[in-house]
């Protein structure tokens, strides 16, 4: 602040908080890997286990894609939270509860506290699916329109002059206008 501002009463405001980086590719393998370790040191059942793979199989299949989609996108948020965050809290909630317990008495309705973290292991699994899919549809795209492309070009109704009748040979040349004939 300077001697004028001062002087004239102006106050001078504070730099704007600097937000942290999103996380990283790294750092979301990490959180991948805490996971992988809490099941295994807190003893979780195998049943979870397994749907928690299939989490961890499909954001690591798709953290390469989403350069393409963009980190900063809506889905590249999506899969960064549920490995930073959603899937370890779910888990972690779970995992606090004795595990008789939480196997065998029901706390919502007629479900018990596995029931519930299946549910939401699978809305997880589901929802991982469909960014996985959403981010590998623009190659699968490019790649049906290259083989359009191709059918055009070298398929049964195109003008080619290629001929499978007699290999090593070419056919002659066809006429290209009418004064040719």
């Amino acid at each position: 602040m300077g001697f004028w501002d001062r002087l004239l009463g102006r106050r001078q405001e504070p730099p704007p908080p600097s937000l942290p980086a999103p996380p990283s590719e790294d750092d979301v393998a990490a959180a991948l890997d805490e996971v992988a370790n809490t099941l295994s040191t807190r003893n979780a059942p195998p049943v979870v286990r397994a749907r928690v793979q299939r989490i961890d199989r499909t954001i690591r299949g798709t953290l390469p894609r989403l350069r393409d989609i963009g980190l900063g996108s809506y889905d590249g948020f999506s899969v960064m939270q549920t490995a930073t965050d959603y899937l370890p809290e779910a888990l972690d909630a779970y995992l606090r509860l004795p595990r008789e317990w939480a196997d065998t008495r029901p706390i919502e309705g007629y479900k018990t506290a596995l029931m519930v973290l299946i549910e939401q292991l699978d809305l997880l699994a589901a929802t991982m699916d469909k960014i996985f899919d959403a981010a590998n549809r623009a190659d699968a795209q490019a790649l049906i329109v290259h083989g359009r492309f191709l059918e055009a070009k070298f398929g049964h109704g195109s003008q080619s002059s290629l001929t499978a009748d007699e290999p090593g040979t070419i056919p002659p040349a066809r006429p290209t206008n009418n004064l040719d004939l």
